[in-house]
């Protein structure tokens, strides 16, 4: 993708002495107490910057966190906790800077934390008015934050269109390159999970996929719903009866192509949705009208995880049973080692995939893992991200 890139600019010494606005990505979950508790969205920004430090320019940073009330700054609202964890992280003090619209005092060498972006007026709705007074606060504006790239906001849409030069950070320029070599010059065969409670949320992405893969697994709810669009019981397990006819238009759409969508052999049963309820293995035929289906079964994970071995690209979204529970990690888990051990390029992302990545430590083990939700299902849509899209636009002049 054709995108001017910031490494590229402070290869050619463009960077030194100018004024940089990073826009990452450091939403992330915080305790009752005000305390970080999962921070590799502050850990993956850590590059972006000191690579502006390190060319000497002027760093301001910001990023949204949580869903404040544009005009209305509370105190939880802080990027307080943050700027702590980046301080450490950077090893020198990030202060944090109120009220920042107008003005921003960073010298050369310097990093400051710009408050919580959403708080100004008109940053959800891309105000044209802000756009231009967040562009006049820098000579350079790097986007960094894959996980607001599907929204054209302020600070990420229209900065871009009205700073002196509009640019893609490491983790942005990452994304974008992890993704167009799964998607669109893929190692063949390539092979998509997609999982999740519902059919609906993921529909258009099933049927996008449809025209591209070789093989779509479908796990969780949705393999329900495909379940008993192949004629399978289900008993009382979470599916859309009115989307059988979409999921067998994506199966039809797969078999014209001699492509797949495995449906499970067997699936892990319960009575009742809780951890503690005892797990019977049943072949999908024989599910019960008061079962609960909540894993694939072992024969199931065993056929997949062959396929996925033998893959030359895989893409991820979705856990395909309830992983949380351990009497129904194992269809997960089977697939989540198969991945690892695959010698195929992958891509995972969502936050439930990121939590399965971690449960079974496999980070190491995956071609890219892509920080964004929202963003890497609408790119795995096959839609062009706002955040791409202007950033295009700028490189082509």
């Amino acid at each position: 993708m054709n995108v001017i890139r910031f490494e590229d600019l402070v290869a050619q010494g463009q960077a030194a002495g100018k004024r940089v606005f990073i826009r990452a990505d450091l939403n992330v979950p915080l305790d009752d107490a005000g305390q970080i508790t999962e921070d590799t969205r502050v850990r993956a920004s850590v590059p972006c910057i000191e690579l502006a430090l390190k060319a000497g320019a002027a760093v301001m940073v910001t990023s949204h966190l949580g869903r404040p009330t544009e005009g209305e700054f509370k105190p939880e609202d802080s990027l307080a906790p943050v700027a702590r964890r980046l301080g450490e992280l950077l090893g020198r003090d990030v202060p944090v800077v109120a009220n920042w619209v107008d003005g921003v005092d960073v010298k050369p060498g310097q990093v400051v934390l710009l408050e919580n972006v959403r708080v100004n007026k008109g940053e959800k709705k891309n105000s044209e008015e802000l756009s231009k007074k967040l562009a006049a606060l820098c000579d350079i504006f790097v986007h960094d934050a894959f996980g607001t790239a599907h929204r054209a906001e302020a600070s990420t849409y229209g900065i871009a269109q009205f700073a002196p030069v509009a640019c893609a950070g490491p983790l942005l320029a990452a994304e974008i390159d992890a993704v167009t070599k799964a998607l669109a010059s893929p190692k063949r065969p390539l092979i998509a999970i997609v999982a999740g409670s519902k059919v609906s949320t993921k529909l258009t992405i099933l049927k996008s996929l449809a025209d591209k893969v070789d093989g779509l697994i479908v796990g969780g709810g949705i393999a329900n719903t495909f379940l008993l669009a192949a004629g399978q019981p289900i008993g009382k397990s979470l599916a859309e009866p009115d989307l059988v006819n979409e999921a067998k238009a994506v199966i039809e759409a797969m078999k014209a192509r001699g492509a797949a969508v495995p449906i499970p052999v067997d699936v892990v049963t319960a009575k009742a949705f809780s951890a503690d309820a005892p797990a019977t293995v049943k072949d999908a035929a024989d599910v019960a009208a008061d079962d609960l289906i909540l894993d694939i079964g072992p024969k199931t994970a065993a056929l997949l995880a062959d396929q996925l071995k033998a893959a030359g690209t895989i893409v991820w979204n979705g856990p395909v049973g309830v992983f949380e529970f351990d009497a129904f990690s194992h269809g997960t888990e089977t697939l989540a080692r198969a991945i690892a051990a695959s010698s195929a390029f992958s891509i995972a992302g969502g936050g439930d995939t990121l939590a399965a990545i971690a449960k079974y430590g496999i980070e190491k083990d995956v071609g890219y893992i892509s920080t964004g939700g929202g963003a890497f299902l609408e790119v795995l849509e096959g839609k062009t991200l706002p955040a791409f899209e202007i950033l295009q636009k700028r490189a082509q002049g």
